[in-house]
């Protein structure tokens, strides 16, 4: 059975060989990687162009760059797998991710989306800590990822590709938080497993911490609650509890910016949204849940 491994590549000169070559060296016999030059200006490219026929390179009209999304659908256009598992430039897999993400799914026949654990590894590879705690669930439905972030795309996970039939590909309006919008449509259609081993590694540095991504992340949370709402019949104490959410992390984002009164604005409209919860938070009882 044929997989697909979609790789969206910008400027990862550092990363992009290691990321590849953990797709290369696979166990599983038949993968099929296609990597999207998103319009790199570093030398990005004279390693894709490195690895020949090893790889299906692929880019936008006169090269430019349009986002991970965008670049993601791309790769999704020309997929030929009937699974996908898509890993961002700076990411690895363990030699072991998809097959034993592949065996779950066939043993698994009702699921659509196999995720796993992980570590974060910092910018020279140190493991730093688990991307999910051990007692970790599978969410429950799409009311739970919406209101608690608790599945992490895309490297994680291995799709079938009817899946993304039914969902829909990404979309390409969002340059953050796409990955959050993608596992709550696919949610909405298909039933999410978890497999408890760590097969894939999460690279956090300088170029992935951002006070200003993190901000345009939040802001983008509205509008992704907005099309869940109508698209999708959620409880109204989800809505709320998710509105909550997202006004308080605004409002850690515009304290870090020291926008001091945008930031005591949207913390009392999270208050006011879900009282009992922010003064659990207040006093370090809960943590606030969100993507990564």
């Amino acid at each position: 059975m044929l997989i697909t491994v979609i790789m969206p590549c910008y400027n990862r000169e550092r990363y992009l060989a290691l990321a590849i070559n953990s797709v290369l060296c696979q166990t599983w016999p038949m993968v099929e990687l296609i990597v999207v030059d998103d319009g790199c200006t570093d030398g990005s490219r004279s390693i894709l162009e490195s690895y020949g026929s090893r790889i299906r390179l692929l880019e936008h009209p006169g090269r430019v760059n349009r986002g991970q999304s965008a670049a993601i659908n791309l790769g999704l256009r020309h997929a030929t797998g009937e699974y996908i598992a898509i890993l961002d430039s700076d990411d690895l897999f363990a030699p072991e991710k998809i097959e034993k993400q592949m065996r779950f799914l066939e043993c698994h026949q009702d699921v659509g989306l196999v995720y796993s654990n992980g570590k974060a590894i910092d910018a020279d590879g140190k493991e730093l800590y688990f991307i999910y705690k051990r007692d970790h669930q599978p969410p429950s439905g799409p009311a739970d990822v919406l209101e608690n972030c608790c599945v992490n795309l895309p490297s994680n996970a291995l799709v079938r590709r009817a899946v993304f039939e039914r969902a829909g590909f990404f979309d390409e309006h969002l340059r953050t938080a796409q990955d959050h919008d993608m596992v709550i449509r696919i949610t909405e259609v298909a039933t999410v497993g978890y497999l408890d081993e760590v097969l894939w590694f999460y690279r956090r540095h300088d170029a992935s911490i951002s006070s200003t991504k993190a901000l345009e992340r939040w802001q983008n949370g509205f509008r992704i609650l907005d099309a869940a709402r109508r698209r999708y019949p959620y409880p109204a104490r989800t809505l709320k509890r998710r509105l909550a959410v997202l006004n308080f992390r605004l409002g850690q984002c515009y304290l870090e910016q020291r926008a001091y009164f945008r930031a005591v604005y949207h913390f009392i409209r999270a208050g006011m949204l879900d009282p009992s919860r922010s003064a659990r938070v207040i006093r370090g009882r809960e943590a606030v849940s969100g993507p990564h």
